[in-house]
């Protein structure tokens, strides 16, 4: 569709929009296209944890930085959450042990560092 008016103004109001259809992009891909169900409940909770996961990855992805600040929802799992990496125990300890020349490395230990200094509840 053309919207007469200046270009400037129509570029700035169109950017907010395609931010937008990104993420409901994004969301389809992550797991809504698998809606609708015939119970409104169940579609519901679907969404909520859809959109859980979603911003849950968006988070990691800025915690790592590099590359991943930006990166889309199959960027995210295809890098950071199917790790190529093995849970090591130890007495007293829990290791995590990453491939030396795995690429994306360096941005899951970042990431994995940030979280684990967050402040615990309870």
């Amino acid at each position: 569709m053309n919207r007469a008016g200046d270009f400037t103004e129509l570029e700035a109001d169109h950017c907010p929009h395609a931010v937008v259809e990104q993420t409901i992009a994004e969301l389809k891909s992550a797991g809504l296209a698998h809606l609708p169900s015939g119970r409104f409940t169940a579609n519901a909770a679907w969404l909520a944890l859809a959109a859980m996961a979603y911003n849950l990855g968006r988070a990691v992805g800025i915690l790592g930085g590099h590359d991943l600040t930006r990166a889309t929802a199959a960027t995210l799992r295809r890098t950071m959450f199917t790790v190529p990496g093995r849970l090591v125990h130890s007495p007293g300890h829990l290791h995590l042990r990453l491939p030396t020349r795995w690429l994306w490395a360096d941005a899951f230990k970042h990431a994995l560092t940030t979280i684990t200094a967050l402040p615990r509840h309870g």
